[in-house]
């Protein structure tokens, strides 16, 4: 749920707060806006805001809001008091004042310091975690408030809880539009992913091209694109780095249309993430891939595969073709040049071409040596090439994956986007 405000007033107050809410009615329609029952209707019928309401204060509302308060995603309050004509059966301030001061939020008591809360609120960022509550093994609660302790005080921070029935997607879009919508000169909003590389790779392809900036948060297994970006897996360090507000520019990429941010593999690598089930992930972590792999070392068979490059059409026969815009070291198919360079308008293209099992074997080991020391292998049975754009078609059709995703497609069409994502990095290049 995206954080929200909530507005309290006395009798004699509640002209003054519906005032104040409508003259600041656009920077209050980006939250969740909740009231008690009578102050929460006539602020809806006056400025048209949708408001969640309480309680009428007299039946306790204003205790609804404390523990809203204390369960978090609660910005600010504003109660407007009335310190001469008090009603005994009006909210009282005391619970609200009492867990607003344990945990940290804004409370405004009158116009004066209502208007300076909006107006601060109102030159902050607006960030919107796409947070997956499901991703790796760890405690989701206590993940989620450690990211809310360290970034709440830095940006308004909106709270989007992934579902099984909604596309991850599609809530990264209408948060890009929204962002898009009341995007200032001085004043960007931008996304936060948190979950594994499925969740990240879904919410970053929908910023591509896009100028937001996206903030990581690693919460899954093998966490790759973290890891080839130089962006901290640990949770608190990831959040520090986008508190720190430093970003980089680096590429991005279509296969076949779909956003790739990491790598695509044809054969050998679609094979290994297939074989690598969810059940084997949450037993072993990234050894789950290495075991898969190496399974997949004695059942991968040899395919024809051609490379189209500038309308020329080059064949070879192999058991993988890896196309990477950026990869960890653990990516072995990808690493043939040794390093995967994620800002250099080229998609790099691995083509293994053993002649024998175990010269797969010995030519695999080669490529981990080649990630580890950053340097070329120096194999006649591996190709590498750098493109910006290529096609490549298999006989018989082979399984694809496209950053960890299956799917189908021959011929498959790749093309690199030079600068087309922007990332919060400890490693600033702006």
């Amino acid at each position: 749920m995206p954080d929200c405000l909530a507005l309290i007033a006395h009798d004699t107050k509640k002209d003054d707060l519906v005032t104040l809410v409508t003259h600041y009615r656009h920077i209050l329609s980006r939250y969740d806006l909740i009231a008690t029952d009578k102050t929460g209707q006539l602020i809806q019928t006056v400025t048209g805001l949708t408001v969640e309401r309480m309680a009428a204060g007299s039946l306790g509302g204003e205790l609804q809001i404390a523990a809203r308060v204390v369960s978090g995603g609660v910005a600010g309050v504003i109660f407007l008091l009335d310190p001469v004509c008090v009603n005994p059966n009006e909210p009282d301030i005391r619970a609200l004042l009492r867990v607003c001061t344990l945990h940290n939020v804004v409370l405004a008591t009158n116009m004066a310091t209502a208007e300076l809360a909006i107006q601060a609120v109102a030159k902050r960022r607006d960030a919107y975690l796409i947070f997956n509550p499901v991703a790796g093994q760890g405690n989701p609660d206590r993940d989620l408030a450690m990211i809310r302790q360290i970034l709440a005080p830095q940006v308004n921070l909106h709270t989007i809880f992934t579902q099984p029935d909604v596309d991850p997607i599609d809530q990264a879009k209408d948060a890009i539009a929204t962002i898009q919508s009341s995007q200032t000169d001085n004043d960007t909003g931008f996304i936060i992913a948190s979950g594994g590389d499925g969740t990240v790779s879904a919410i970053a392809g929908a910023t591509i091209q896009t100028g937001i900036p996206l903030g990581v948060i690693p919460r899954g297994t093998a966490n790759a694109f973290s890891v080839a970006m130089g962006i901290p897996t640990d949770l608190k360090q990831a959040c520090e780095a986008i508190a720190a507000g430093n970003t980089r520019v680096v590429d991005a990429a279509y296969c076949n249309d779909i956003p790739m941010i990491l790598l695509a593999g044809v054969g050998f690598e679609a094979e290994m993430v297939d074989n690598a089930n969810r059940e084997l992930k949450n037993q072993l972590g990234t050894l789950a891939y290495i075991l898969s792999g190496a399974q997949q070392l004695f059942a991968q068979e040899l395919f024809k595969a051609a490379i189209e490059i500038d309308g020329q059409i080059i064949e070879f026969d192999t058991v993988a073709v890896t196309v990477a815009n950026a990869a960890p070291a653990t990516s072995v198919t990808a690493q043939g040049f040794g390093e995967v360079i994620p800002d250099d308008g080229l998609l790099d293209v691995t083509i293994p071409i053993p002649q024998t099992r175990l010269q797969g074997v010995d030519m695999l080991a080669t490529l981990f040596t080649s990630a580890l020391v950053k340097v070329q292998a120096e194999r006649e049975d591996v190709i590498c090439l750098r493109l910006k754009r290529l096609k490549v078609t298999t006989d018989p059709p082979q399984k694809l994956v496209v950053d960890g995703e299956l799917c189908e497609a021959n011929p498959i069409e790749f093309e690199c986007i030079p600068g087309g994502l922007t990332i919060f990095s400890p490693l600033s290049t702006v």
